[in-house]
């Protein structure tokens, strides 16, 4: 029988029998370990096991997956799979505090490329909207050439209107509907009050004091499906690393693939695309707008801070181990 994992810990799994909609604990066979780890999201194949005193089930099978949130670990040479069948990413930023930082929200589209995973992003708190502060016209602008929707939403107002762009809560909801997505975004940006938003108090996000560190914290070790009315969202610890140490720099292009692409406009394939450089596209005069001029600049900014970053840290240590 076709199963979902809903819940994942050390030793047990809990699945949510398809046909039945049955939460039932099962542990995997030993053959199934060796060949893959199961994560949070999982379909997978059970078998129920008579053991004499009752039933036990087993999972016998892995369904191919149609999507795979991972960490890739270049030291050990190793892949770890955190979550699967994931349909959108929805990547939380606020438009007052904290501040919103578009390094960060680059990161995470980055990774979004790496597990080739749809995305939007949703910008909260819109009931302290100033835009003499924020163009948040601007920013939605800078990612839909991306394919990345924006919503305008405030979390503890469901019923708000949004003003700047055409999508709000409703869309927001919509776009969810039938899905399974994970949340990301920096402490204090909302998540877990959208989530209770999403649910009608219902559901509150366990992990919202991870950021907490300090005596008292209460922190989730396991991977979840969290249910609501028709989506789901996977909460996983493992989701909320956002270290860059696993990304080789001479990878960073497929990550950045509207830089990639302008950057095949520059005169020289070894352009360093700095003011200096002669023929850089990024700084001939004759861009289509001012806009994109600026948008293509803000890219730019950020794929060369965080192939800075990665190459501080030489490939060939990460690939060797040392």
């Amino acid at each position: 029988m076709k199963a979902r994992i809903y819940r994942s810990s050390q030793r047990e799994l809990q699945c949510k029998i398809v046909d039945s909609g049955e939460i039932v604990t099962a542990t995997a066979k030993g053959s199934i370990l060796k060949k893959s780890s199961i994560v949070v999201g999982d379909y997978v194949q059970l078998e129920k096991v008579d053991v004499g005193t009752g039933f036990e089930y087993l999972i016998a099978s892995i369904e191919p997956r149609e999507s795979l949130i991972f960490r890739n670990f270049p030291r050990e040479r190793k892949k770890k799979s955190i979550a699967a069948n994931v349909d959108l990413i929805v990547v939380v930023v606020t438009v007052s505090k904290p501040d919103y930082k578009r390094g960060l929200l680059d990161r995470y589209l980055m990774r979004a490329f790496q597990w080739k995973v749809p995305t939007i992003v949703v910008f909260n708190k819109m009931d302290q909207y100033d835009p003499g502060k924020f163009d948040l016209e601007f920013e939605s602008r800078r990612v839909a050439h991306l394919d990345v929707d924006t919503y305008e939403i405030t979390a503890k107002d469901i019923s708000y209107t949004p003003k700047v762009l055409d999508n709000g809560m409703v869309e927001f909801e919509e776009v969810l509907s039938g899905k399974t997505a994970i949340f990301l975004g920096q402490s204090g940006a909302g998540k877990s009050k959208i989530v209770s938003a999403l649910s009608g108090g219902e559901i509150s996000l366990l992990s919202k004091e991870l950021a907490k560190v300090g005596k008292g914290a209460h922190t989730t070790t396991w991977s979840e499906i969290l249910e609501f009315k028709d989506f789901t969202i996977i909460d996983s610890p493992g989701i909320r690393s956002f270290s860059m140490d696993d990304v080789m720099s001479e990878d960073i292009d497929q990550f950045f693939p509207d830089v990639a692409e302008w950057a095949t406009h520059c005169q020289f394939k070894d352009c360093s695309h700095d003011q200096k450089a002669r023929e850089c596209f990024f700084y001939r005069p004759d861009l289509d707008s001012e806009t994109d001029s600026e948008i293509a600049l803000s890219r730019l900014e950020s794929y060369l801070r965080i192939k800075e970053e990665l190459e501080r840290d030489p490939s060939w240590k990460k690939r060797k181990g040392h």
